[in-house]
């Protein structure tokens, strides 16, 4: 069942997205050759206890980590771990804040010291799809809208959209309906209505589009091997078009 929030709830849930856009902002200058994956977690942790907030995907499902730190060709859920982070990595850190029972969800991208020009195309491509899906997201048009959005802009530049990793409503709990694929037809599925919230979160491989699982469970990786970029906001639909609840400074 598709929920919305009310403008008190969305309200909420902009001062939990507030806390996450500061995280990523600080990992900006955290993420560099010779750190690891597992000092990335333990500093979110110290910084989401300094701002009062919780990390709401610690035990869902068993996951057993404050955040998921994806390299390379990892797709998304990847372990944080103790392997050192070298020149030239793509790491995605995707987490979910709880600030007095209020969620935001964002995952962002970063080279791990300067990017090469493919790398940089890359995460330029992500990213943009990001804000062409977030375009799309206007009062009375469908899911389908912001999906044929990113998916055509990405096919045209080369690069393929993941398919069977999607957005989501979000609040009360982490996993809420509508699902937002990153693909599909425009003018197709649900209708965007004023107090949904929603995460738009587009994975771009710079091959396949097909992914297969490690054998944790959870983590899952492009098929062939190549990169894997994505970058995740929050937003809620208005009457003055989409509100980004996770904006980071900058943008």
């Amino acid at each position: 069942m598709i929920t919305l929030k009310s403008p008190r709830e969305i309200e909420a849930m902009d001062k939990a997205g507030d806390v996450l856009a500061k995280i990523h902002e600080h990992l900006r200058d955290f993420i560099k050759p010779g750190i690891t994956g597992m000092a990335i977690e333990k500093y979110v942790e110290e910084l989401m206890e300094k701002y009062g907030a919780t990390a709401e995907q610690k035990g869902f499902e068993g996951y057993e980590y404050s955040t998921c730190v994806s390299v390379n060709d990892e797709i998304c859920h990847g372990f944080p771990r103790e392997d050192v982070l070298k020149q030239g990595d793509l790491i995605k850190v995707d987490m979910v804040v709880n600030l007095n029972g209020a969620l935001a969800d964002s995952c962002w991208s970063y080279s791990v010291g300067e990017p090469t020009p493919e790398l940089k195309k890359l995460m330029d491509v992500t990213r943009e799809a990001l804000y062409k899906g977030i375009e799309a997201a206007k009062l009375g048009n469908r899911i389908g809208d912001i999906g044929h959005a990113i998916q055509t802009y990405v096919e045209a530049e080369g690069f393929a959209v993941v398919r069977e990793f999607i957005g989501h409503g979000i609040g009360p709990t982490l996993h809420e309906a509508p699902s937002v694929p990153h693909y599909g037809q425009a003018g197709k599925g649900s209708r965007l209505k004023e107090g949904l919230v929603i995460t738009i979160e587009p994975m771009v491989n710079t091959g396949t589009w097909r992914s297969k699982m490690d054998s944790n469970g959870w983590t899952a990786r492009t098929k062939d091997g190549g990169l894997s970029c994505q970058y995740e906001h929050t937003i809620a639909i208005t009457k003055d078009g989409p509100r980004i609840l996770t904006k980071q400074e900058g943008e």
